[in-house]
């Protein structure tokens, strides 16, 4: 995800619908666990309608995001610095809109989600 997606708050959103087990249990698909990076843990988010799984992310490895775009952005030196804490102060209010969002998506949802997954599935059902 580039910073400035996670500042806006928007990314692209992709959908796979996936089994529970009798145990509660899911599985999330390789593709998201490598593209989200997962290592050990994610954090689970009960809103009034959906659950949220996200990777637990670390301080530093928002730094190391930062740092790397802002050198691609051809910063260096005290101008890197600076940038670096203007970017670093941001980030928190980021999440937090980025949840609040989530959040109001989840809470507008309407219906089972039955009738969209049917649709966007369509041509994988035999």
């Amino acid at each position: 995800m580039s910073v400035d997606a996670l500042y806006t708050g928007y990314a692209p959103m992709e959908i796979k619908r996936i089994s529970v087990s009798k145990k509660r249990q899911i599985t999330i698909p390789q593709k998201f666990f490598e593209k989200l990076n997962i290592r050990e843990e994610v954090e689970c988010i009960m809103t009034n309608s959906a659950i949220i799984i996200r990777p637990v992310r670390r301080e530093t490895e928002f730094a190391e995001e930062i740092l790397e775009e802002l050198i691609n952005k051809g910063y260096e030196g005290p101008q890197l610095l600076e940038q670096f804490k203007i970017i670093r102060t941001q980030v928190r209010p980021a999440i937090e809109k980025m949840i609040e969002e989530a959040q109001s998506a989840a809470n507008n949802l309407k219906g089972s989600g039955d009738v969209k997954m049917k649709e966007i599935f369509a041509d994988l059902e035999d």
